[in-house]
């Protein structure tokens, strides 16, 4: 199996560049405040100009309204909308339809219970990402490079394609797979040398990683 690729958190086109260069399948743009790697529309319409038929655009958005939503497909036109909040089914739903895009449903993990409520978000989104659920302190929902039991996600089954972010290295990544058995790989904090900054390095050894898991797995390196 193939594994796909996302860099997330791209905000200069240093790391786009970086980004196309190492051959990831989705770039993702944050739109949320409170992350360092937090854009404006201007910023998001640049970068997603360099990225857009190299990779798959993808837009992270925390519990948008639709007056949002109207502003990011004008300015970004993405391939994907993450949503990374609270969002419920229906809500999820909604904004796939408003924007005439598929969903990437971020959910947050600590427990097996964290894992099953996935399964209502089926109809509602296109992918299913898992993510490390954040502490009461945290002041955004990912992005923490935290981690979380990647074998919950073991020998589940949904109809929808299973992503994994949350604490993803280049040096984690393949265990990671291999573990969960993941269709998509998400890296944001595990690829930066500081909060919103990006190693070119790091992204490049990352997809290198991911790509050749089961290698890894053949040769008893994980």
């Amino acid at each position: 199996m193939t594994v796909s690729v996302k860099i997330c958190g791209i905000n200069s086109r240093e790391a786009a560049e970086a980004v196309l260069k190492a051959g990831a399948d989705f770039g993702g743009l944050v739109f949320f405040p409170r992350s360092p790697r937090h854009l404006s529309l201007d910023q998001g319409r640049l970068l997603a100009q360099q990225l857009r038929s190299r990779v798959r655009v993808v837009t992270l958005l925390v519990e948008p309204d639709d007056a949002m939503v109207d502003d990011i497909m004008a300015a970004i036109a993405p391939d994907f909308i993450q949503l990374h909040g609270n969002e419920t089914p229906e809500r999820s739903a909604a904004i796939g339809l408003r924007a005439k895009r598929p969903i990437i449903k971020a959910l947050a993990v600590a427990e097996a219970t964290d894992v099953a409520r996935a399964h209502a978000y089926q109809d509602a989104a296109e992918y299913l990402l898992f993510d490390a659920k954040a502490d009461a302190f945290a002041t955004r929902p990912g992005g923490l490079g935290a981690a979380f039991d990647w074998k919950l996600l073991s020998g589940t089954s949904f109809k929808r394609p299973i992503g994994l972010a949350g604490g993803l290295t280049p040096e984690n990544v393949a265990r990671a797979i291999l573990t969960s058995d993941a269709a998509f790989v998400d890296a944001s904090s595990g690829v930066e040398d500081a909060p919103g900054k990006k190693s070119p390095e790091k992204i490049a050894a990352f997809v290198s990683s991911a790509r050749n898991a089961q290698y890894t797995h053949v040769r008893g390196d994980v």
